[in-house]
């Protein structure tokens, strides 16, 4: 049995993102594995967070800037710490080094945060996420957490390919760490059982905020001029008052807010629409979808790291190598509601070809087939099955807890092969180590 300690960016809430699932299973894994967890944390308390004590894990707050962590992380011994983010990789990491040396040392990225707001700006600046810079100051920082870990867990093949080719990340410091589907029926709902649209994310998440506002603004008013009587549900945590203002129900656009039940919610809508312009990682309401054999309209984007994807850095297009298409439609991510993108893509099937514009007239085309055309709808939900049986396919044969215990008996080893782990240690985590501990003597002056 290892003592493995978790320190989180925020409480786990597996019914309000796919970070908080991705979260849940690590610590469900490692406690099935028989380890013993901790879970640390200076976030605030979530009314929506997992019950961790009854998984027998017990949870502690802990404050940022303060050396009562080392004291606290030197009586837990772990043999194990992750790091959940970059963020937190940053801002304890070095007190684990200094006060725990042996321990093993693990970065959950969840995504990589520097691709989605590279992608972030060059939407805004270009309307197109392909324009991304990827080497920004960000992409540094979160490159060096990568490189002073002894592992990282990568949640996409894609984000895999890209820290390996392009960053240059040595492969064995990287695991693919796919989202964990669990719980889906073969045989799914069907087409008459369905109804209305529906579209599902944390509101507190920039892409998702991004993706209604282009279902208010644009693509859903051209689905409703062809299906006056249809209704797009709009699900999501966290529900601002700014997204709650947008519920008008007589143009059929509902904002639902919070869901009970993602899966109920996917199960009972005919359609998932999720238009995401930028972002990084494997989007679990996609995934959920595919589970409840839904057919999805989104973008290259979205269907990354669930679709096999070309290992070039900064592909826009999605390739089929010999497995399942897209259930539903891929489309481009929108630039306006009047122009037609200037990229090239294809909307029809589930591969983005040359030669084809897309517009928002053919989302709203393709939207209305599926939606009014049952054969076409069932070949589509077909289609998620056989795909969420390949993405199943990507998760690695050894699980997390046998490859954490070999690498806790090969540590030293493993450390040793790793030259740019201890470049980085020697250098750039000088600057973070100090600001901490002036921000803590700044606090002491404060407080006397």
């Amino acid at each position: 049995m290892l003592n493995v300690v978790i320190i989180g960016y925020v409480w786990p809430e597996p019914n309000s993102s796919a970070a908080g699932q991705n979260m849940l299973s690590i610590i469900k894994q490692n406690r099935q594995a028989g380890n013993k967890v901790t879970f640390l944390t200076a976030a605030t308390d979530s009314v929506q967070k997992a019950d961790l004590a009854a998984l027998g894990v017990n949870s502690e707050a802990i404050a940022l800037n303060c050396s009562s962590f080392n004291t606290r992380i030197s009586e837990l011994k772990p043999d194990v710490v992750i790091f959940d983010r970059y963020m937190t990789e940053e801002q304890f990491s070095w007190r684990v080094k200094e006060m725990c040396p042996n321990a093993l040392r693990i970065l959950n990225t969840e995504d990589l945060h520097s691709l989605r707001q590279a992608r972030h700006d060059a939407v805004k600046s270009t309307g197109n996420a392909a324009n991304a810079n990827l080497n920004t100051e960000l992409a540094q920082r979160e490159v060096a957490a990568i490189l002073r870990s002894d592992l990282t867990l990568i949640i996409s093949d894609f984000e895999k390919n890209l820290l390996e080719n392009h960053y240059r990340v040595p492969s064995k410091q990287l695991r693919l760490h796919p989202l964990i589907v669990e719980n889906y029926d073969e045989q799914p709902a069907g087409f008459a059982s369905r109804q209305h649209f529906v579209h599902i994310g944390n509101f507190r998440h920039a892409p998702n905020w991004d993706a209604v506002l282009q279902l208010k603004q644009h693509i859903w008013p051209a689905i409703r001029k062809k299906l006056p009587r249809a209704e797009l549900h709009i699900y999501g945590a966290y529900l601002p008052k700014k997204a709650s203002q947008l519920h008008n129900p007589s143009q059929g656009f509902l904002v639902k807010g919070w869901a009970e039940s993602a899966d109920e919610v996917m199960s009972s809508a005919k359609i998932l629409l999720a238009p995401i312009r930028f972002g990084a990682g494997i989007k679990g309401k996609l995934l959920d979808a595919m589970k409840a054999g839904t057919p999805s309209i989104t973008t290259w984007v979205g269907a990354e790291g669930i679709l096999d994807t070309e290992s070039t850095i900064g592909t826009k297009n999605l390739k089929d190598k010999n497995t399942p298409t897209w259930p539903g439609a891929l489309c481009l991510p929108i630039v306006s509601a009047t122009s037609t993108h200037a990229d090239k893509g294809e909307t029809i099937n589930g591969k983005i070809k040359s030669n084809v514009q897309i517009t928002i007239d053919d989302i709203a085309d393709k939207a209305t087939l599926l939606y009014q055309d049952e054969k076409a709808w069932q070949v589509e939900s077909q289609k998620a099955q056989a795909l969420l049986k390949h993405y199943i396919t990507k998760t690695p044969t050894i699980t997390l807890p046998s490859q954490i215990a070999c690498l806790c008996k090969e540590l030293e080893n493993h450390r040793k092969s790793l030259f740019l782990q201890g470049l980085m240690w020697h250098q750039s985590l000088n600057a973070t180590k100090y600001m901490s501990q002036w921000i803590e003597e700044k606090n002491k002056q404060t407080n006397k």
